[in-house]
């Protein structure tokens, strides 16, 4: 029965994993996007430093559940 929930967690912390790559990529794409467009748009500084903050909150999000992934796979190591 350990086993099963050994795998099953594994499963869930790949899950984990595998959002926060799609996470940092979206981002980053979408990001420099925004950049070019309001640039070409020639929005306001404030609407580029939304986006610039946006980016921000989306790496520290992605920074905290990389640590919580580590940290599990830590804890179940030892």
């Amino acid at each position: 029965m350990e086993m099963v929930e050994d795998r099953a967690r594994e499963l869930e912390l790949a899950r984990k994993g595998r959002m926060v790559a799609v996470v940092i990529a979206a981002t980053m794409v979408l990001w420099l996007g925004l950049q070019v467009l309001g640039g070409q748009l020639g929005l306001p500084e404030r609407f580029v430093f939304l986006f610039d903050f946006a980016a921000i909150a989306a790496f520290v999000w992605a920074l905290v559940v990389v640590a919580q992934i580590w940290r599990a796979r830590r804890n179940d190591k030892g």
